[in-house]
């Protein structure tokens, strides 16, 4: 408890102390890059201040001048955390509009990123069509396919992956990334009672899935084909600490 404490507190004082930077960033377009500069800086210092190190296995290092959709495993709220520090690209993060309720980090979130309210079918055809738009411009997107935390028996995934990454990437023709958290789970478990745990943050960046050439037709083929590359690493992760 005193650790979840610990994580608590410097979670939210950093966050205070760098959003007057933020705030200000979020003010004009051409200064929003800066702004997610700064959700980098506070997700390093977060995790130096809290003592948890990273162990990434990048198989593929993104290049922050190309565009791409990054698609990631999502069982804990650690997971936006988490993707800040170990993706340097700027991109869009494609998350649920409750996240504006937030104090100071709703606001931050609203100004930045996209939001999608699942339970409204305009919405969803909303940050569709932003998340496009976002590609034409440059600037990567961030999409948890599963559609929120809903796998029942981590680290296995909720299936199928919902289409709207593939959709976009096919659109405007960019890979897919796919990203395999392996441990964020552990760390912080998605549960009532809230707890932090100590260990290493533990993740693979996979090499690109290519868009080019597909179409729509091929949206089913995409799901599965990044499914199968993120799951693959979650279940090895599995079998290596059975057998430890």
């Amino acid at each position: 408890m005193l650790y979840t404490i610990w994580c608590g507190f410097w979670f939210l004082a950093l966050f205070i102390v760098l959003f007057p930077f933020m705030f200000l960033f979020l003010q004009r377009e051409e200064w929003k890059p800066y702004a997610h500069k700064m959700n980098y800086i506070w997700g390093r210092l977060f995790f130096w201040l809290i003592g948890m190190p990273f162990q990434v296995e990048y198989r593929f290092r993104p290049d922050p001048k190309q565009t791409y959709v990054f698609c990631a495993n999502h069982f804990s709220y650690l997971d936006i955390a988490v993707m800040g520090v170990i993706i340097r690209n700027y991109y869009a993060f494609v998350g649920k509009s409750g996240i504006k309720r937030a104090p100071l980090f709703g606001y931050m979130f609203a100004k930045l990123h996209i939001q999608v309210d699942r339970s409204q079918a305009n919405s969803r055809a909303y940050s569709l069509s932003k998340g496009i738009r976002t590609l034409k411009s440059g600037r990567s997107v961030m999409i948890f396919p599963e559609g929120g935390i809903k796998a029942k028996h981590p680290p296995k995934m909720f299936h199928p992956f919902k289409d709207g990454a593939f959709i976009m990437a096919v659109q405007q023709q960019v890979p897919i990334v796919p990203i395999s958290l392996l441990n964020n789970h552990e760390i912080f478990p998605d549960k009532k009672k809230m707890r932090m745990h100590w260990r290493p943050v533990r993740a693979v960046v996979h090499p690109p899935i290519e868009t080019k050439g597909l179409t729509q037709a091929d949206i089913e083929r995409l799901k599965e084909e990044t499914y199968r590359v993120i799951d693959e690493s979650l279940m090895n992760q599995t079998a290596r600490l059975a057998v430890n």
